[in-house]
């Protein structure tokens, strides 16, 4: 069963930073390759560029919420909620690219 999860390609997991600017603040993201892709996915299906998803959800989670204390977090959650919204549950994360 392990071997599932080992067996996938380092690059999948590997971290990526990158720099946007979040309602106007420059700021810098750290996130796995999949997630990225994931998000990349998400903005372009909304008709936006993945800086400016980012800065649309960071707005509608402060207007809800209040100031979110792990952003990262909150944006692997939503390629997760994309993902079983997508009706391909977290198995597809396991998927080769």
């Amino acid at each position: 069963m392990c071997r599932i999860f080992a067996g996938q390609a380092p690059s999948r997991y590997a971290l990526t930073t990158r720099r946007l600017r979040l309602n106007g603040q420059s700021t810098s993201i750290r996130l796995e390759n999949t997630f990225w892709g994931i998000l990349d996915d998400i903005a372009l299906a909304e008709g936006m560029t993945t800086p400016a998803f980012m800065s649309k959800l960071h707005s509608e989670v402060l207007e809800l919420h209040g100031e979110p204390a792990n952003f990262t977090s909150l944006l692997r959650c939503t390629c997760l909620v994309h993902l079983e919204r997508a009706g391909h549950g977290a198995a597809h994360l396991l998927a080769a690219e």
